[in-house]
């Protein structure tokens, strides 16, 4: 038996070889499909929020747009309806592979989402074009249970890092985002590779536009700077927290009060139109990306954070479509922006720190929200950055967006026996005990 061993052992790299080839071919297809894909979703996306800022009257037809979205999903898409948590659960128990009618139908509910005046993002989407395309590989290739979740972790990696022009981000966040508390080391090099290619892909197409931030001024590392932005990572997570919950609230009101499904996002989208008219701004609607550019440099309204949490968990409850990554980071940086009037740190820097860790708090993803600040803003706030992230993905407790993420490991021993649970039981379970 050890000699076996032995020889086996001795042909460990021509192994390592075939593994790399393997998944290079798999994750260039990958990255081709998913950022082209996500490109021409950056161009479309770009198209609505234009026209609907030069056509504001469109607004008052969201409930239109809402029963569109509605009956597609009702009667069409009911398989692909939970969204980025079907990418999960496939993950966690694989039962069948997933539509491809996902990619048209979550792709034309965003745009409308955003055309007529929803609060939503854009990275829930790309990550479920990402996701149902590399699936699409497992039956070409006849790949086994095991393949098909580094497939399915490829696919995540793709859609993130192109959406967002963020490949070292888009790696760590596939293989983060599914247990929290572990990483999945098998899948490190095809995520990493699924990421790389697709968001060149991306950006071969030339019609994809990713914004660029600056933090201007960083504070001097000092024991009293760690302490301030421990004291903001806590704010932060609080936040995350809260609009975590505001979502699933609005989810569950929503489905506990209209049993038609293709009504809520009418009902809810006449609340938003109503809301988006008595405001007369439509700063809180759409990605919100002029607002969060100027937190990095402008004074800004301390209820700015709270309005867009609002709208925007309200948005995604009723049925809309999109993501909520990008209205985190407008909670964040706008959140960040006040804070400016009680912690003695650089407006742009707490700015940048709101930004990613807020983000890092809703989806229990803290390594790759800091390195998505470090390829963001550079590594002189790296360290400010790091301790934000991590701090609110502490305070943000065993809650996020994602329901069907699963407990790898507890945050702290208090939810020691916790393990293997996912967030949508994990808290009932305790409070029944």
């Amino acid at each position: 038996m050890n000699t076996i061993k032995k020889f086996l052992l001795s042909f460990q790299q021509s192994f390592s070889f075939l593994f790399l080839l393997k998944w290079t071919i798999i994750c260039l297809l990958i990255g081709a499909l998913a950022g082209s894909a996500s490109a021409v979703f950056l161009w479309t996306l770009e198209w609505a929020t234009t026209y609907r800022e030069n056509n504001v009257w469109i607004i008052a037809l969201l409930p239109v747009g809402g029963l569109f979205i509605g009956l597609s999903y009702h009667y069409y898409g009911e398989s692909v309806v939970k969204g980025n948590n079907l990418l999960l659960e496939e993950y966690h128990t694989p039962k069948k592979t997933i539509p491809f009618k996902m990619v048209p139908l979550v792709f034309l509910g965003t745009i409308i989402t955003h055309l007529f005046g929803g609060s939503a993002g854009r990275e829930g989407t790309a990550v479920q074009i990402g996701g149902a395309i590399a699936d699409q590989f497992t039956k070409i290739f006849k790949l086994s249970n095991l393949d098909r979740k580094i497939l399915l972790i490829a696919g995540i990696s793709a859609g993130f890092s192109a959406v967002f022009g963020t490949p070292l981000a888009g790696a760590i966040f596939a293989l983060e985002v599914l247990l929290i508390g572990r990483v999945k080391y098998d899948a490190l090099l095809p995520s990493f590779l699924a990421a790389i290619f697709a968001n060149y892909f991306c950006t071969v197409w030339q019609i994809s536009n990713h914004t660029h931030y600056t933090i201007s001024t960083v504070a001097e590392l000092t024991p009293i700077s760690v302490l301030w932005s421990l004291f903001a990572g806590i704010i932060f997570g609080l936040v995350s927290l809260l609009f975590s919950k505001s979502t699933h609230l609005w989810t569950g009101l929503f489905k506990k009060y209209i049993s038609y499904p293709p009504l809520r996002p009418v009902i809810g989208g006449i609340f938003l139109a109503i809301t988006v008219y008595l405001m007369g701004t439509t700063k809180y609607i759409g990605l919100g990306i002029p607002t969060i550019v100027d937190a990095f440099n402008i004074d800004l309204n301390s209820h700015d954070f709270f309005l867009k949490l609002i709208l925007t968990s309200f948005t995604l409850g009723a049925g809309f479509k999109g993501g909520e990554v990008t209205p985190l980071f407008f909670i964040g940086a706008t959140l960040g922006n006040v804070l400016i009037w009680f912690i003695p740190l650089p407006m742009p820097l707490l700015a940048g720190m709101g930004f990613v860790a807020v983000f890092a708090g809703a989806t229990n993803t803290p390594i790759a929200c800091t390195i998505m600040g470090i390829e963001l803003f550079g590594i002189e706030s790296g360290v400010f950055i790091a301790l934000a992230c991590t701090t609110s993905y502490l305070f943000s407790g065993h809650s996020g967006i994602y329901t069907a993420q699963v407990i790898g490991s507890p945050k702290h021993a208090f939810f020691a026996n916790e393990k293997g649970s996912t967030l949508e039981n994990l808290i009932p379970k305790k409070n029944k005990k």
